[in-house]
């Protein structure tokens, strides 16, 4: 089997890119280890910059996200019983939408399946072979029969554990990496959000954020012990905790239920350089990872999809590599603005089991500035809806 593009992993990001290409006329075969239905069942952020949303739309695939999702145009910051908010689209003339991934995701397999685009579902030993050569293929095992893909390309989109980074060398990958000693406990609830926008808190238990997937479905987050299980928390637990950590006001207004989803995720900061070897290209958590804070995971895998796009529309369309050379370079220019961004958000609203009192001083030092400098709310506000590509 031959395809241009071949793309490992068939989450949000080698699905965004198999569609756009498409709609350039370009083939890309999509190989995706587990299956629709598994992929589909992940809980996700779902805070949309405007940039993803663009890509979208260019990719023929955001009627969906249009109709249903939710455009806010601030958000909230919540510290010492009190709350402020940053007017984000005040600042910067754009808002956000709140929309799931896994709809992003359900919308790109819906577009995929209706051109009879190939996916091919439940892949295992998929080894790269020739990426620093001009013939790289793919091998993988499906149903226990070998299979091989011919290809110009590979997209390596298939997460922080897949195969693709583990490809490039050693001698030429250099990784760069900080993990955090607390991790987030997520709980997924039938009950409608306590706020119409995001709420992100600091207080002296940990941080908390109350956060929405519709008007009916709310994600709720409270910092945790990396030693933590899901079933160290009961619900009742869950929400006490949650109240402690919010405003009195907020607190008050919080509607609790049953959990229909609870999961615990450490928090890391991770990148690795380059992004490209051959003809071989990382996307999405291949290449990094960042703190949830602020809800830029999606949204970086999304600007490597812009910039890999592109760069092979530039190299079919008129046989220019240029876009293909500078590939890792744009990537990661973005990557590290955004890394640095998830860290500051993450370090201004968490409690650090090393933090002195001087830290904890310079913390809210850092909120008050926040909240009354309006200049620190216009940098938070460009980082918060996503820097230009």
């Amino acid at each position: 089997m031959r395809t241009q593009v071949a793309i490992i992993g068939g989450g949000p990001s080698g699905l965004l890119l198999a569609q756009l290409l498409h709609r350039r006329g370009i083939d890309a075969v999509v190989l995706e280890r587990k299956t629709r239905d598994y992929v589909l069942g992940r809980i996700r952020a779902g805070v949309l910059e405007t940039g993803l949303v663009s890509l979208m739309e260019e990719a023929g695939v955001a009627q969906r996200l249009h109709a249903e999702g939710h455009v806010h145009h601030g958000t909230r910051i919540a510290a010492d019983g009190e709350m402020f908010q940053i007017d984000i689209h005040a600042l910067t003339g754009k808002p956000v939408i709140v929309y799931g991934q896994t709809e992003v995701t359900r919308d790109l397999y819906d577009a995929r399946q209706a051109a009879g685009l190939r996916t091919e579902f439940h892949v295992d030993a998929v080894q790269i072979h020739a990426a620093d050569s001009d013939a790289p293929h793919v091998t993988y095992r499906q149903d226990g029969v070998e299979h091989r893909l011919d290809c110009d390309f590979i997209a390596g989109c298939d997460g922080f554990h897949g195969i693709s980074r583990q490809t490039i060398p050693l001698s030429t990958r250099r990784e760069y990496e900080k993990t955090y000693p607390f991790g987030w406990l997520g709980v997924l609830s039938r009950t409608p959000p306590v706020h119409d926008e995001l709420i992100y808190a600091n207080s002296d238990r940990g941080f908390a954020l109350c956060s929405m997937r519709n008007d009916n479905l709310s994600r709720y987050y409270i910092q945790c012990a990396l030693s933590d299980h899901p079933e160290d928390w009961t619900d009742a637990a869950f929400w006490a905790e949650l109240r402690r950590r919010l405003p009195a006001d907020v607190a008050a207004n919080l509607v609790t239920g049953d959990s229909i989803e609870k999961s615990i995720a450490p928090l890391r900061s991770f990148v690795t350089e380059p992004m490209r070897w051959g003809r071989l290209f990382l996307c999405g958590d291949a290449a990094h990872i960042v703190p949830p804070t602020g809800a830029k995971g999606l949204n970086l895998a999304a600007s490597d999809v812009h910039y890999l796009y592109n760069a092979l529309r530039q190299f079919y369309e008129e046989n220019d590599p240029e876009g293909i050379d500078r590939y890792s370079e744009r990537a990661l220019l973005r990557v590290w603005k955004a890394e640095r961004f998830s860290w500051w958000f993450s370090g201004l609203l968490h409690r650090y089991p090393d933090q002195s009192p001087f830290d904890l001083k310079m913390q809210r030092a850092d909120l008050a500035f926040l909240r009354d400098n309006q200049a620190q709310q216009q940098a938070f506000a460009e980082n918060y809806v996503g820097l230009p590509y």
